[in-house]
């Protein structure tokens, strides 16, 4: 058996067991934390690209050739090269940044030669996948302190020891003009320009420059300039890695493999991508503590995605545990403490994930929100006649719109959380009609029906934020 199938092994024990047992579940959090630095050259080649084909929304052309392509590179001695670009374009890195970087490290422990591309030429274009306006160019200043921060920030996703680090100004730089036509000549502009992106910028007269079209071109001649056998992206790059095969077959290479790793949705389950602008993401700067409870926040529709997304979960491990929850026998809850600590573990070590586990477990399973001191509040009487999406999003700014307290709604997301003497806290769901309600009248009728009218505490909870209803 193999070292990854004598863990799944132990790891599915314990998935068997009582996980709302802190000792199980920090057994469990060692085994699957461990994996992070597990070698994987032992995987023959069908199953290496079965954890790749597993994690990839699209594996182009598919999953049996990456696999003879492993082959083949085994039997000439060496193994697959494998890329990944990085535009330095901002110093804030979120946790959807570290989804590729932990692919390429599943790459660099099977025994492939992983190279991280820093597209220090690109980054002053500048890519347009999925704007809808022209990047600000960078400047050579800008990409070197991205860079530093970048590399310090998702290092605990992936070893920086054993990859090669190259520029793409090595050879876009000193590219040519006479070149660059000839090369053109070969790439129908229907290729460049077939981008949904592209066409509903152009359609609703928002502008396109030269250089946003030219970006796939320079990116493909960076798998030229590489010879590559697989190129790691976002879905959203999908284009631009397959205008490097296009190139790779022009300049007579063999294309290269894709495989492309899906957006993450961000925590407050409104359907948008996590992104510092929502207010969605997790940083990898966030405290341990911050980051268990961000996680806890999630909707439980999301915890499969995540454990996809940042764990070394296998999928018959998912499966097991989703099947225990579906006969009952597990609590999402639980579930998602152990998906919280896969987080901070990875972050902070084993340490700081058993701590956060405990700090959270101290303040939200007494179910008293009365011992938070530092609550914001809304008061009833001044804001009472108010929608409650408009108090989430003016009032208490948990949310950037009012569309996005009503996705929150849609998800099961908005509570009221009544707290009464000698009985136990109740959550209220509130639909997503509740959301356009005012806020007294949606509160009144709610204590009416469920509590007999009388409260001592009320609260109005959006995802992870609280917020005390004072003057009920």
């Amino acid at each position: 058996m193999t070292r990854l199938g004598d863990s799944v092994q132990r790891a599915s024990d314990l998935l068997a067991q009582d996980l709302s047992s802190d000792k199980t579940v920090e057994r469990l959090l060692a085994e699957t934390g461990s994996r992070r630095y597990l070698d994987l050259s032992d995987l023959p080649a069908k199953e290496q690209a079965a954890l790749i084909g597993s994690r990839a929304v699209d594996l182009l052309p598919s999953e049996e050739q990456l696999a003879e392509r492993i082959e083949e590179r085994r039997a000439e001695g060496r193994g697959l090269r494998i890329k990944l670009g990085i535009d330095p374009t901002a110093t804030d890195v979120h946790l959807g940044h570290a989804v590729p970087m932990i692919v390429l490290s599943r790459f660099q422990r099977m025994g492939h030669e992983v190279t991280l591309l820093i597209g220090d030429f690109t980054a002053k274009i500048g890519d347009p996948s999925g704007r809808t306006a022209e990047r600000p160019p960078l400047t050579d200043e800008d990409i070197a302190r991205n860079l530093a921060t970048y590399r310090e920030q998702v290092r605990p996703f992936f070893d920086f020891e054993k990859v090669r680090f190259r520029q793409n100004s090595e050879w876009l730089a000193p590219y040519t003009f006479p070149e660059l036509l000839s090369l053109l000549t070969q790439v129908p502009a229907s290729s460049l320009l077939q981008r949904e992106d592209f066409r509903n910028r152009l359609a609703e007269g928002s502008g396109l420059t030269m250089a946003e079209v030219m970006y796939p071109v320079a990116q493909g001649l960076d798998s030229v300039a590489l010879e590559c056998d697989v190129e790691l992206g976002g879905v959203d790059q999908l284009l631009n890695l397959q205008m490097g095969r296009r190139l790779m077959e022009v300049k007579g290479q063999r294309p290269q493999l894709v495989a492309t790793n899906p957006l993450i949705e961000g925590t407050d389950g409104s359907g948008a991508k996590m992104s510092k602008s929502k207010g969605n993401y997790i940083g990898l700067t966030t405290t341990a503590e911050d980051v268990f409870g961000k996680v806890m926040s999630i909707p439980d529709r999301l915890m499969v995605p995540y454990l996809r997304a940042w764990t070394e979960w296998t999928d018959a491990e998912i499966d097991q545990a989703t099947a225990r929850i579906e006969a009952r026998s597990l609590h999402p809850m639980d579930l998602k403490k152990i998906l919280a600590g896969e987080v901070v573990m990875a972050l902070y070590g084993a340490e700081a994930a058993s701590a956060a586990r405990t700090g959270f477990v101290a303040q939200f399973s007494n179910k008293s929100f009365g011992d938070v001191d530092t609550l914001p509040s809304v008061d009833a009487g001044e804001h009472g006649e108010e929608g409650i999406a408009a108090v989430l999003t003016k009032v208490l700014e948990f949310t950037p719109s009012a569309s996005a307290a009503r996705r929150i709604a849609k998800q099961n997301g908005l509570r009221l959380v009544v707290e009464k003497t000698g009985e136990k806290q109740r959550a209220l769901v509130l639909a997503e009609a509740d959301a356009l309600r005012p806020l007294a009248e949606v509160v009144r009728e709610k204590l009416a029906a469920e509590s007999d009218g009388a409260a001592d505490a009320v609260y109005l909870k959006a995802g992870r934020k609280i917020a005390r209803i004072d003057g009920v």
